[in-house]
């Protein structure tokens, strides 16, 4: 197709940029907010063009940690209006401002979202950012420094996204909260699906998240470059001790890094006006969004994800692709079940020769709060420029395998005038999948459904189970005895269909193994 007989109103993803900081002292205290205007910054560059920021009417921004999780509040103060503060920085006079909800899936989400906002011509040109400073903040906590991030830029942002905490009440008064608690429940069902035992899937999730590690080592932006193998990664050292089993330290997303990456988009028309060159110009041929039920107890199967399935495919036929069709990968990889549940359900081997990841995936390239998939996006852009008419596929994850977003990129453009299917279609189908049974005051024989042990610095310290009733099979929460050799003893001996007795006492379930 012609360039030139593009609809104008298309839109275009024409700058992006990155920056991961391992070297600026802590003790230096630069913001976060300092870092994500570094980024973009660099993405308004990226364009070519000396006006562009001049044209963004909109900045969005994504949450970040300090404001999304009390474990991550900063003492140091924060911006009344993050967004204007990195416009103010970079001398984009937006008439808005954008603050968004917590999830991963929010970047790809805030991309479609503005793709049909350009395409309709209510936005002229946005400028996306995200990024986190938790090295900088945690080093300069430890070291007793005396920063100041507050800050007043005037004026209000809007919230995007879904403002729903992830978990349950329910579920809460069993510890489950924290991504390190949820996934390691996921993962172990996974197991308990493919039917092996723990050495064998620990061998898996090594070799598979090696290949991750293998990408990130050529990665100048990666955090870790190591090139963990296989082996490493599974066996359990000082270095790589438990955190929730089954995952050692390095199958966690690694969150205190210092990385924050900004995309810009417009629509071609503008493009054009500004004299973007269209070696820059990518576009987005398929997108979509859409959430499982919204929390992990709930689900009939816990194993497996209705969203990602149906939601990559919308994507796909979108962008008139299959799987075969994509060049380059980029699944949301903040721990081992979110890349097997995303293969399984997309269509891919976990070995696929094309790779799974652009950037290392986020315990190796970096796992910056919200933000990790606008350096997925960031990275999908150059390699397709890279790469005329090439694909990508990037897949985003929010909560617990909960809130999805997916994206299909390529230089080529798209054809006739921009548009999607209403997410709402996508979202009704996927509200109307059956409930698991579940009861909150269990009592009597029970099995073990799925599990996890979470640790201390050495030792167990408390462990969850999802659980069926024998007698109805209705679905529970537990908690074990906390009595560490139980805990070791589920973990060394098989726990997936252990049978056991669950009692209900001061609000919460108890179950004891066999």
């Amino acid at each position: 197709m012609a360039t030139s007989n593009i609809d104008p109103s298309t839109p275009v993803l024409v700058g992006c940029g990155d920056v991961t900081d391992l070297t600026t002292p802590a003790t230096d205290a630069r913001s976060p907010i300092d870092l994500i205007a570094q980024a973009g910054r660099a993405a308004l560059d990226d364009t070519g063009a000396a006006s562009m920021a001049g044209v963004v009417d909109t900045v969005a921004m994504l949450r970040m940690f300090a404001d999304t999780a009390p474990r991550f509040a900063t003492s140091f103060g924060r911006s009344t209006n993050p967004p204007k503060s990195v416009a103010q920085r970079l001398g984009v006079n937006a008439s808005r401002h954008i603050y968004t909800w917590n999830g991963g899936n929010m970047p790809q989400y805030l991309v479609n979202m503005f793709a049909e906002q350009i395409a309709a011509g209510d936005m002229r040109a946005a400028l996306l950012v995200g990024g986190e400073a938790l090295r900088t903040q945690y080093g300069a906590t430890r070291g007793d420094v005396k920063a100041n991030w507050a800050e007043d830029p005037g004026g209000a942002f809007e919230e995007i996204g879904d403002p729903r905490r992830g978990w349950s009440d329910y579920e809460e008064r069993h510890l489950m909260r924290a991504a390190i608690a949820m996934y390691p429940l996921i993962e172990n069902a996974i197991r308990g699906k493919r039917g092996r035992d723990v050495e064998t899937h620990m061998k898996a999730m090594g070799k598979l998240f090696a290949g991750f590690a293998a990408v990130a080592k050529d990665n100048p932006l990666a955090t870790r470059r190591e090139g963990f193998s296989a082996e490493q990664l599974s066996t359990i050292t000082a270095d790589n001790r438990w955190i929730g089993f089954p995952y050692p330290r390095f199958m966690n997303a690694n969150a205190y890094i210092d990385q924050a990456a900004a995309v810009v988009m417009t629509s071609v028309g503008t493009a054009r006006e500004l004299g973007i060159p269209e070696s820059k110009w990518v576009y987005l041929h398929g997108c979509a969004d859409g959430h499982d039920h919204w929390y992990l107890s709930e689900r009939e199967v816990i194993a497996g994800s209705a969203a990602i399935r149906n939601g990559s495919r919308i994507a796909l036929d979108m962008a008139g692709k299959t799987i075969a069709d994509m060049d380059f990968l980029d699944l949301y990889s903040c721990f081992p079940s979110a890349v097997e549940i995303a293969c399984a359900e997309i269509g891919l081997a976990e070995d696929d020769p094309r790779g799974l990841t652009v950037t290392g995936g986020l315990p190796f390239f970096g796992g910056p709060g919200n933000s990790y998939v606008m350096h997925s996006i960031s990275e999908m852009m150059r390699r397709v420029r890279g790469k005329p008419r090439s694909f990508g596929l990037v897949t985003a994850n929010g909560n617990y395998i909960t809130k999805h977003s997916f994206g299909v990129y390529s230089t080529t453009p798209t054809e006739g005038h921009w548009g999607r299917q209403k997410p709402s279609e996508l979202q009704n189908a996927l509200d109307a999948l059956p409930k698991a049974p579940l009861v909150e005051a269990a009592s009597g024989p029970a099995t073990i459904e799925t599990y996890t042990v979470m640790y201390g610095k050495t030792d167990p310290d408390f462990a969850i189970v999802i659980g069926r009733l024998d007698a109805t099979g209705e679905r529970f929460l537990a908690n074990t005895p906390k009595d560490v050799a139980v805990m070791r003893d589920l973990q060394a001996r098989e726990g997936l269909g252990r049978p056991g007795t669950v009692r209900h006492e001061d609000g919460r379930n108890i179950f004891t193994p066999a």
